[in-house]
């Protein structure tokens, strides 16, 4: 049954499940999990009742399960999702025309090997990603220049020493899970990257071609989650920089509770230093293990003020006032009934737009549009 706490329904859209869900303006762009379904673009000047524009379809055996646009470009991943797919199709990242978003328009591709890419943050110029590579073990960070949309092009990578396999670097992991790069978000001249078990780095990128690692963090294994994402709050607080770092309640290294996520003080980047957890009421009951898509997944990387919501798997959406970054606060909340055929809720995504509107997608099946009504339950920012 449907609970909420200072939130309720606008919207619910019966879409496909997705990986991402985004909006730029009056455009709601949603990135499905599973072919045929790739990319959708939907109309929302009215929330209440939103117009399907365009679907952009996958090939079996690959998935576009992320999607950013700024403006009229949009850009999608291409990841293989599976054993098989067609002969030529290649992992990379594909550059749309969205100027008719009922008629979105390939204009470029940026190819990699293996798998192709992951995830990825996009400014309107640049895109910071992660993605596999030919001689390179596991996924490692790329920036993009689409500046001309139609000939995408590499600026820099970066990965952790030991990942180069064909340039010779000594492989430490062999105890250990290998690395992954999975997230990076991009503010100011930092570049704050997740790097899945072997926690997240602070990359200087005041030189694009050069991006150089300033700092350093890592919980696993003795928290067995991976480290999802890194999002930093863009004000600071009593003098201070903050950073909300997410860990998946996915792979987990050994049996343990689910996933949380915590606030770290990074104003000294070489030493960043935990200082709050953000967590769920009632999930954790007894500290046993359960199953993975408990606990958290992700924080909007879309947010107004302090107010930061969460994607949080079974649980659904979760919203924290991190006006006090030492203290946050759980404001609202909204858990929307399981998609059919599924046993429970498994909230994959949440964004907003400049209406404060909240977008939750379901892995599953499901797009819910929610109001937020807080306007008691924010702690003023002192």
């Amino acid at each position: 049954m449907t609970t909420a706490m200072n939130a309720e329904l606008v919207c619910h859209l019966d879409v496909p499940g997705g990986g991402q869900v985004w909006v730029d303006g009056d455009r709601c762009y949603i990135a499905h999990i599973e072919a045929p379904h790739g990319t959708s673009i939907y109309g929302i000047a009215d929330p209440a009742n939103p117009v399907k524009l365009s679907e952009i379809r996958m090939p079996q055996g690959w998935h576009s399960h992320k999607v950013r646009a700024v403006g009229d470009i949009m850009i999608v991943n291409h990841e293989q999702w599976g054993d098989s797919g067609p002969d030529g199709f290649r992992g990379g990242l594909a550059v749309y025309d969205v100027s008719d978003p009922s008629n979105p328009r390939l204009t470029g591709k940026w190819v990699t090997g293996g798998k192709g890419v992951h995830r990825f943050d996009f400014d309107g110029e640049y895109v910071y990603l992660s993605a596999t590579a030919d001689g390179y073990r596991g996924n490692i960070a790329f920036i993009i220049d689409v500046r001309d949309p139609t000939q995408p092009r590499e600026l820099s990578r970066w990965w952790i020493p030991g990942q180069w396999a064909d340039g010779g670097e000594e492989y430490p992991w062999d105890d250990f899970v290998p690395p992954r790069c999975h997230h990076p978000l991009r503010m100011g001249d930092r570049l704050y990257v997740s790097y899945w078990h072997h926690g997240f780095y602070i990359l200087d990128i005041s030189d694009l071609r050069h991006p150089v690692a300033v700092g350093h963090s890592r919980r696993s294994p003795a928290f067995p989650h991976p480290t999802h994402t890194c999002l930093v709050l863009p004000e600071r607080t009593r003098g201070r920089r903050h950073m909300v770092v997410a860990d998946e309640d996915v792979s987990k290294i050994h049996p343990a509770p689910p996933a949380f996520a915590m606030v770290y003080d990074i104003t000294d980047e070489t030493l960043p230093i935990p200082v709050a957890t953000i967590t769920v009421p009632g999930v954790d009951v007894d500290g046993s293990p359960q199953e993975p898509f408990t606990g958290c997944h992700q924080p909007s990387e879309q947010f107004h003020g302090t107010i930061i919501p969460f994607a949080w798997f079974a649980h659904g959406l979760q919203v924290f006032d991190l006006a006090d970054p030492l203290s946050p606060k759980l404001v609202g909340s909204y858990l929307p009934d399981p998609a059919p055929g599924a046993t429970r809720v498994s909230s994959n995504d949440v964004t907003v737009d400049d209406r404060g509107l909240v977008y939750l997608l379901d892995r599953v099946a499901g797009l819910d549009i929610i109001r937020l009504d807080l306007a008691h339950a924010i702690t003023p920012k002192g």
